[in-house]
Parts: C-alpha cells; sequence; structure tokens
C-alpha cells in the first residue's frame, strides 16, 4: 500500500486518505487489524503520522483503537446496520427534494456522466467510489453543509458492505446502475416525489443484499 505523491497534504493527511479509500472501497475490511509499525514500513513514513491519521479515522467512526490490539477495523453489527439504514431512509428522500428546485443541469450532467462510468466499470471498489461520487451530487444541491455531513458519516459506514454485497452478487451492480438512471431521470424531470421513491427503494435493495452477506 503506497503513498500517492502530493505536496499539498501532509505525511498524516496521506496515511489518513490512503487509509480511508481502503476501508471505503473494502480493500481493507472490517476486523482488520491496523498495525503501526507495519503501516509506517508498508508507507514509508515514521509511525507518528500513522498514529494521528489512526486517531483521525477513529474519530470518524471508520476504526475502533483498542488498548490491547492497537487499531481494528470497525465492523457494524446488524442493530448498527439497520440503525444507518433507517436515518438514511429519513435523510436521502429528503436531500433530494431539497436538491430539486436548485440543482443546476451542469450537476445533472455531472450526474449523467458519473452514471455512464458506473454502466461500465467492472472493479468493485471503483464503482463504489463512483457510487459515491454520484449520489454526493444530489446530496451537495441540497445546500446544507449539516445535511451533507450526517449523509457522508452514513454513507461511509455503509460503504464496505456495499462492496462486499457486489462481490458476492454481480447482478446487484447491475440492478444499483438502473435505478441510478430511472432516479436522475426523475430528478430532470423535477419528480422530486417520485425521485424519493427510487431513492427508498434503492436503499431497501441494498439493505435487503447487505443483511443477506451478514446472515
Amino acid at each position: 500500500m503506497l503513498l500517492e505523491p502530493s505536496e499539498r497534504r501532509t505525511a498524516q493527511e496521506l496515511v489518513r486518505d490512503t487509509l480511508r479509500r481502503g476501508i471505503l472501497t473494502g480493500e481493507i475490511s472490517g476486523g482488520t487489524r491496523l498495525v503501526q509499525a507495519e503501516l509506517a514500513q508498508q508507507m514509508q513514513v515514521s509511525t507518528t503520522p500513522v498514529r494521528e491519521a489512526l486517531r483521525s479515522l477513529s474519530a470518524e467512526g471508520l476504526v475502533r483503537l483498542d488498548a490491547h490490539r492497537g487499531a481494528v477495523v470497525r465492523r457494524l453489527n446488524q442493530e448498527e446496520l439497520q440503525d444507518i439504514y433507517e436515518l438514511r431512509c429519513i435523510l436521502e428522500p429528503e436531500a433530494l427534494r431539497r436538491a430539486l428546485p436548485r440543482i443546476t443541469a451542469q450537476q445533472l450532467d455531472e450526474a449523467a456522466v458519473i452514471e455512464t462510468r458506473m454502466q461500465e466499470e467492472r472493479d468493485p471498489a471503483r464503482w463504489s467510489d463512483l457510487n459515491r461520487q454520484f449520489h454526493r451530487v444530489f446530496i451537495d444541491a441540497a445546500g446544507s453543509a449539516r445535511l451533507t455531513q450526517m449523509l457522508e458519516i452514513l454513507q461511509d459506514s455503509f460503504a464496505g458492505y456495499i462492496v462486499a454485497s457486489i462481490v458476492q452478487d454481480d447482478h446487484r451492480r447491475d440492478r444499483a446502475n438502473d435505478q441510478h438512471q430511472t432516479l436522475l431521470q426523475a430528478m430532470r424531470d423535477g419528480d422530486g416525489e417520485r425521485a424519493a421513491e427510487i431513492m427508498l427503494e434503492h436503499m431497501r435493495v441494498t439493505m435487503a443484499h447487505i443483511a443477506k452477506l451478514e446472515a
């Protein structure tokens, strides 16, 4: 796991972003133990930026700091998954309703470009990253920094499970792509309630696959 060179990010930020991407794309699975010395060697940095990066990821809820085991990638239990799902069912349709009168033609075109790339992408991790970008277009258009922050935390908690469900069932990705396409069309048509219904069905199917995976 090598860091991408950057003149604008500190070593701590580079380590944090590299680990964060690995967790969100499922490359680093839940329950994985993150050893500071090993990570420092792999990323060719000292242990200090690794330690600070792990603290930052802990604050985000992506890793759990254990006095005996060090840092462990957090794995949600069924109750937590259900809670996140229910909160998203409330907040994401609301974000779409707020976005509808605000969203620009440029933002809709951006979502369309991402959706096309998702149709062509076969790598689960890269597809998951595009999935986050697609949803983020509508969340940003809602114009609420607080709502954006809340939904980002909820989506981050789900990300690794989405990748795992796609790996298990490739048809899951195809159905999600179809739902994204339908959602985008509803937003182009100015039908906020239809878009909200599609989003709820999209999340219901996603949760069903994750529950099946956990079982």
